[in-house]
């Protein structure tokens, strides 16, 4: 099978399956990988039980591996709102979703500047930042048509980002309010972003883009008050220079991990849409 068709709000599509984007960072637990805010790299390990090694090279009947990472630091990741509620629905719980359109949007981040739009305790104005009206401008060509999922590619794209540590108090480009809000207008349920998270590394624990993203007010924790509960973000994903801007089909895949993130796979595949 090479291609599917599938129908949203009415429309007919057409995906080419032989032609992937795969946007996950892949994880070299003994090699160079990304990372954000954790003081050690993923590692890995053999499995040792008595009379057991899981290492061929060792003498071992098979290859058996231990993995320490933690997912929000150590490569592309899926997270859902109990990342930032005491409870609430977790990643195995939200998870599998079906594929479903997608805009693809590069952006590339402005200085903050003076502004309020940010906490001025701890934005700097030469925070790089996305704000509504770049999302907005880039988004045009598309605005109407019916995607319900939004990845966005910040510029410049090289690969670097493939093994870049990420590290101080605005290591990376981040949403600002306003763009968050936008997002959420856009009714966006699957965010991917090649960013190590939504919000300043160093924001005072606000994290007020996840916060709107999942429609919880400021502050609160409790897992019923989000709005937007089942909505989900992947960070640290990167975007082939190669894929343009534009519609694709967004397959995420998620292992079922009963925890607030886990390691994930997004897979982008191009689409047409096809005459009625």
């Amino acid at each position: 099978m090479r291609e599917i068709e599938f129908t949203t709000d009415g429309r007919r599509w057409s995906a080419d399956l032989a032609a992937p984007v795969d946007l996950a960072i892949p994880l070299q637990f003994d090699g160079a990988q990304p990372g954000f805010f954790a003081t050690e790299p993923a590692r890995a390990a053999p499995l040792r039980a008595v009379g057991f090694t899981g290492d061929v090279r060792q003498g071992g009947s098979c290859n058996c591996d231990v993995y320490v990472l933690a997912p929000h630091c150590h490569g592309t990741h899926t997270e859902c709102a109990a990342h930032v509620t005491i409870g609430g629905e977790r990643i195995a719980a939200l998870t599998p979703v079906p594929p479903s359109l997608a805009v693809l949007l590069s952006v590339r981040p402005v200085a903050l500047g003076v502004t309020s739009k940010a906490d001025a305790s701890r934005a700097s104005p030469s925070d790089p930042v996305i704000t509504r009206e770049l999302l907005a401008a880039t988004a045009a060509p598309w605005l109407a048509d019916p995607w319900s999922a939004l990845v966005i590619r910040t510029l410049p794209n090289d690969p670097s980002k493939l093994q870049r540590i990420y590290a101080g108090a605005c290591p990376a480009p981040y949403f600002l309010p306003d763009a968050m809000d936008w997002i959420v207008a856009r009714g966006v349920s699957s965010l991917v972003v090649d960013l190590p998270s939504l919000d300043r590394a160093e924001d005072g624990g606000a994290l007020a883009a996840h916060r709107i993203y999942w429609g919880l007010p400021f502050g609160e924790r409790d897992p019923q008050l989000a709005a937007r509960g089942r909505a989900l973000v992947t960070e640290l994903a990167y975007v082939p220079p190669a894929a343009p801007d534009g519609l694709y089909l967004l397959d995420l895949h998620v292992p079922a991990f009963a925890t607030d993130a886990a390691p994930s796979r997004p897979v982008l595949y191009p689409v047409r849409e096809v005459a009625a």
